[in-house]
């Protein structure tokens, strides 16, 4: 299905970065040697080289740049296959997981021949609906890339609609019908699921827990460590404007922000309860916490957020504007002694009703 919807795509997981780090890592061209856990740094890609869709491509120099800077920065690319473990383990080692939604043909002429030469590990979550179609990737091709030992073929639902928007007997059908197809065609399902259009509620992550995932990806910024919920996993979105080099080295210097609850739980938001009343409570052993800045887009345009501490350790973020269209954003940053940057983003999915 193409990224023509009724909805628009816009993928602004670094508007803020612009805004408020800004040469950031100029005086920060090592890494640190004393951080206590690097967490996981999840990368999404869609496109490679299909430069009239520029929200949703990346260019295949830029990819490869990507590559070598993950190499050449001593960053180890994780395998699916020991996810969880690499969230629990090695916390002192930097780490990537690269994953690409969609299964456009485009990763496979492009994309796939470079990291089957090196081996490099991600997950192509694909929509079992898509398959097949004009511009997307063939069973045959799937299957052909599924022979590896250091890919995961991930579910994307069978139709790619905005199904956070749908009855939950709806969203059922859609999955079951995606799991089914690809029993039929990979003999399994995986354990991997990633939300189209990164949108969710908690029905639809019950409905997925409910399936037998284990691990389901959203499309808000940040980065994976143990303390967050399996089935709301961060990602940064990569496309031709924030693939942009500079600002790839930045995002491969992040840090995990470690919180414990997230308030509203719902990120499922109707219009009654937007804008929300929007609180974090992270872990107390987070240094220099008060320094915490914060962006949202409420009101349809990126600002500065007011807020406040109601203790040392819990964050109240007052969204003084409802959020416009169907994705409200909030992004949290916090720069650590290590001179390298704590990041925490949050979406909320914005009902029309």
């Amino acid at each position: 299905m193409q990224f023509i919807i009724k909805k628009s795509f816009i993928i602004i997981s670094f508007i803020t970065w612009l805004a408020f780090h800004n040469n950031s890592y100029s005086s920060s061209s090592s890494v640190s040697n004393n951080i206590n856990d690097y967490g996981v740094i999840s990368l999404m890609y869609h496109r490679f080289e299909e430069n009239k869709y520029p929200s949703t491509n990346i260019k295949l120099q830029d990819f490869e740049e990507h590559i070598k800077i993950i190499l050449e920065s001593n960053i180890s690319f994780i395998n699916p296959n020991n996810f969880e473990e690499e969230l629990i383990n090695n916390k002192s080692k930097r780490k990537v997981l690269l994953t690409i939604d969609d299964g456009f043909s485009s990763f496979y002429d492009n994309a796939w021949p470079i990291l089957k030469k090196k081996k490099i590990p991600f997950i192509l979550f694909v929509s079992t609906r898509e398959v097949g179609a004009y511009n997307y990737m063939t069973w045959d091709q799937i299957k052909e890339i599924d022979k590896e030992d250091f890919v995961e073929i991930g579910n994307h639902s069978h139709t790619h609609e905005y199904l956070a928007d749908e009855r939950s007997e709806l969203i059922k059908e859609d999955i079951a019908k995606s799991i089914s197809i690809f029993k039929k065609n990979l003999g399994k399902n995986s354990v991997f699921f990633s939300y189209p259009f990164g949108e969710y509620s908690n029905d639809f992550k019950n409905i997925i827990k409910d399936f037998g995932f284990k691990y389901a990806f959203g499309q808000h910024s940040g980065v994976i460590d143990e303390t967050k919920d399996l089935y709301e996993l961060p990602r940064y979105p990569i496309n031709e404007k924030y693939g942009e080099i500079k600002r790839f080295k930045s995002l491969t210097k992040t840090l995990p922000f470690k919180y414990k609850k997230i308030y509203p739980d719902e990120k499922y938001l109707t219009q009654a309860k937007n804008p929300p009343a929007v609180k974090i409570e992270f872990y107390n052993n987070i240094k220099n916490l008060n320094s915490v800045g914060c962006y949202s887009n409420e009101g349809d345009r990126w600002r500065r957020s007011d807020i406040k501490f109601e203790n040392s350790n819990t964050l109240l973020i007052n969204i003084a504007e409802k959020f416009v269209g169907e994705r409200g954003r909030i992004n949290c940053s916090l720069r650590d002694p290590s001179g390298l940057w704590r990041w925490l983003g949050i979406q909320f999915v914005i009902s029309e009703k």
